[in-house]
């Protein structure tokens, strides 16, 4: 019975937190979603931050199960690392709660908002690192640095799917395939 409670608390404060954002998002908002009493939250959670800090774990296993979903040992290492990218971003801009939590971010800098969103990239770079770690070791890849290559792995990914289509036509999936290859595992040299 607890763990169903406890549950639907989580289910009613994510779909707050998606609705209205972390700043907006009250406890008695949701106690009356999850049909508890407000006392209830308390017994599961201290407060708002570690309520909202479960869910974000929640979606970051969520959001890294979805990327291994994605891999697939027949391929390439950088076919799977290019799916699984992908994967993750399409993750980002589909769920309706990063949407609204980097919507949050950006206009009013909620500081726990910020904190979450830099926790939920630094847990997408360690595990892009775990992967590039092991490419290194199969000898899919050349060695180099883990964490700045999955750092500009991703970040090469949320400037192709995002920033340039502010002022162009989104890039099709594999034409952002091909500029990941090109600029990541070919380099520009002749």
């Amino acid at each position: 019975m607890s763990i169903n409670r406890r549950k639907q608390i989580i289910d009613a404060a994510t779909k707050s937190f998606s609705q209205f954002g972390y700043k907006a998002t009250t406890m008695d908002q949701v106690s009356k979603l999850a049909d508890v009493g407000k006392g209830t939250i308390y017994t599961f959670f201290r407060n708002k931050e570690e309520l909202f800090e479960e869910i974000i774990l929640s979606l970051i296993d969520e959001m890294k199960t979805t990327a291994d979903e994605a891999i697939d040992p027949t391929r390439t290492f950088y076919e799977n690392a290019h799916h699984s990218l992908y994967k993750i971003l399409e993750f980002r801009l589909e769920h309706q709660l990063t949407i609204k939590l980097f919507q949050e971010k950006g206009e009013f800098g909620t500081q726990i908002v910020h904190n979450m969103m830099d926790k939920l990239e630094k847990e997408i770079i360690h595990y892009i690192k775990e992967k590039v770690e092991r490419a290194i070791q199969k000898g899919e890849i050349k060695e180099c640095d883990p964490e700045l290559t999955a750092f500009i792995m991703l970040k090469l990914y949320v400037t192709l799917i995002f920033d340039w289509e502010k002022h162009h036509q989104p890039l099709q999936k594999e034409k952002i395939a091909e500029l990941f290859e090109l600029y990541i595992f070919k380099g520009l040299s002749k």
